[in-house]
């Protein structure tokens, strides 16, 4: 096998188990299971992890790495602190209520299931995220766009917008973006 084909199949197992993680929960999901998913024996997952735990890991680094570097090329394209606020909301509900929704609920849901000894690692990709928000909520605090108390306003706002993946549907009234225009507006200082 190439290093791509194993990368192309290490990936597929993640996002296979990301969505089995976020449907049937961490502890009720097998590795049989997961093997089912993807076609592979449940032995043969171990080629590629050492343990489910490190599956468990690895979906979880997928949702937030993959947001965090979204958000981070978004942010470089923002002009404005107003701008740099509704990238925070946009990029975020896509990526929450997108592609990587099932790694992300992971991450929100099942961090439980994590431990101590993996903690550290998921706990470097957490604050690199969070520290691009509180960056932008310090500059729009700074512009007079949002109230001063910006560590607890992120907190507020990305608890708030991770709850959508519990209300939020596609076929509803509104699309994304506006979904994320809505809740920023409502997030302004007037």
């Amino acid at each position: 096998m190439t290093r791509q084909h194993d990368d192309s199949r290490r990936m597929e197992l993640v996002r296979a188990a990301a969505r089995l993680f976020r449907d049937q929960g961490y502890e009720r999901t097998t590795v049989r299971d997961l093997g089912q998913a993807v076609g592979l024996q449940s032995g043969s997952l171990f080629y590629h992890f050492r343990s489910k735990e490190d599956i468990l890991v690895a979906v979880m680094a997928l949702g937030i790495g993959a947001t965090t570097d979204e958000l981070e090329a978004a942010l470089a394209k923002a002009a404005s602190p107003r701008d740099k606020l509704a990238t925070l909301f946009r990029v975020h509900l896509h990526s929450l209520l997108g592609e990587n929704q099932a790694a992300l609920e992971v991450m929100l849901y099942e961090w439980r299931s994590v431990s101590d000894a993996a903690r550290p690692g998921l706990v470097v990709l957490r604050d690199r995220y969070e520290a691009l928000w509180q960056t932008v909520l310090d500059e729009a605090a700074a512009a007079g766009l949002v109230k001063t108390d910006t560590r607890l306003l992120r907190r507020t706002w990305l608890g708030s917008l991770h709850w959508t993946v519990q209300w939020y549907r596609p076929d509803g009234e509104l699309s994304v973006d506006a979904l994320a225009e809505r809740m920023l507006a409502l997030a302004l200082v007037d």
